[in-house]
């Protein structure tokens, strides 16, 4: 509820988790997305989960987004089998990935029939090592100019540094994101994976209030 109160709009959580290492959390799988849609009828908030298998498809009934994640952009037989349901899809782009490339795997999606697809630019792999990966905010107005499909910007992935997704949250809303994933734990320092780049839910919360004033100042 509190990041509902703080101005979220959607409810994002791993139900399937995957992990560059075998032996870190994967997920909690089919019970994980039980505690989505509970989470997601005492919120009243529509829930998004990244799938990772055709085979997983029948558990997702009731999920409102399905999520593509990184590792999956170009499994195209995945992508086909998504193309025929009717559910929105939050494509990411993969780390080493291309925009075109990215543009390309949306179409596989389109192509089989399903034209709700919101894209997602999650940072890319470079040569630097200061962040995760390097957040490519050029990515927004170049695919604005490309393709007619929304773009969100998922800072806390692409940073993976909690300090720096309100600056980098704030210069993705000013080069005209359509949204933005955020990642946020009530106790990050106990969170099974990926505290180290969760905001609190106040500093969501404030973070909110300036997003929206820097959306009014370039309306």
């Amino acid at each position: 509820m509190a990041v509902k109160k703080g101005g979220a709009t959607l409810l994002r959580g791993g139900a399937f988790k995957p992990r560059t290492s075998p032996y870190a959390f994967q997920g909690l799988r089919q019970d994980g997305i039980k505690l989505l849609l509970e989470a997601k009828k005492i919120t009243g908030l529509p829930v998004v989960t990244e799938i990772m298998d055709i085979s997983q498809l029948d558990l997702f009934a009731d999920v409102d987004v399905i999520q593509v994640g990184a590792r999956n952009m170009q499994n195209f037989e995945l992508l086909k089998k998504l193309g025929t349901t009717n559910k929105p899809i939050l494509l990411k782009r993969g780390l080493a990935n291309t925009i075109q490339e990215l543009l390309m795997s949306a179409e596989y999606i389109m192509a089989g029939g399903n034209p709700n697809i919101i894209l997602c630019e999650r940072g890319i792999r470079t040569f630097e090592t200061a962040t995760r990966n390097t957040l490519d905010i050029s990515a927004i107005p170049v695919i604005k100019s490309m393709s007619h499909l929304p773009i969100v910007i998922d800072p806390s992935h692409a940073t993976g540094i909690a300090k720096l997704v309100p600056t980098m949250s704030l210069a993705a809303t000013a080069a005209g994101a359509d949204g933005l994933i955020i990642e946020v734990h009530n106790d990050p320092e106990h969170a099974l994976c990926d505290g180290p780049q969760s905001l609190l839910p106040e500093t969501f919360a404030e973070l909110v209030k300036k997003i929206e004033k820097v959306r009014a100042a370039i309306a």
